[in-house]
């Protein structure tokens, strides 16, 4: 099975479990914050997906990290996940619990990558774009690439809108190609 796959399954019941406590925003800043400490901590992340660290010793890494810091429920949610032997994919179902998040709160998430940095103008224009292309409220994450040149590219779930002045010159490419 998929990573993908079992995060889901993992992540789905600690949102209802979540839900169903009244917690769910304490649950999702958690989930954040874990994620933080292993974008901030590659030791962190080698460490949970580490095969010589035994499951136990992982358990207690993540208890001594967070207790006081998260809710209880995340504790939990963790303790069981590294009995099971999935401490490995503890990042994937965190960034899992947060899509599922997303989605029930109706927000979409949207990815628009630039050349330049977004000023608030830009942002409001690709905010406004993204929410006539959803229907949804967007939450826009922003990323500089300057190898696009200039434009463009909007990700929204699975649908991409490249109108990049590279994206251009590969169509453009392929169209010579094409006619020789």
């Amino acid at each position: 099975m998929s990573a993908g796959r079992i995060a889901i399954r993992y992540a789905t019941p600690i949102l209802e479990l979540a839900e169903e406590n009244k917690v769910l925003d304490a649950v999702k800043a958690d989930m954040e914050s874990f994620l933080t400490v292993c974008e901030e901590s590659r030791d962190f992340s080698l460490m949970l997906k580490s095969p010589i660290i035994s499951h136990l010793r992982k358990a207690d890494i993540l208890k001594k990290v967070f207790t006081g810091k998260v809710n209880e429920l995340t504790l939990k949610a963790f303790d069981i996940i590294t009995r099971k032997s999935r401490e490995n994919l503890l990042e994937n179902i965190a960034e899992e619990f947060l899509h599922l998040y997303n989605a029930k709160k109706g927000l979409a998430e949207v990815s628009v990558t630039t050349s330049i940095e977004l000023d608030a103008d830009m942002r409001k224009a690709f905010e406004t774009l993204a929410k006539e292309i959803t229907g949804k409220e967007p939450l826009l994450t922003g990323k500089v690439n300057p190898d696009i040149v200039g434009g463009y590219i909007l990700k929204v779930g699975d649908r991409q809108l490249d109108d990049s002045v590279s994206g251009q010159l590969k169509e453009l490419k392929l169209k010579f190609s094409k006619n020789k």
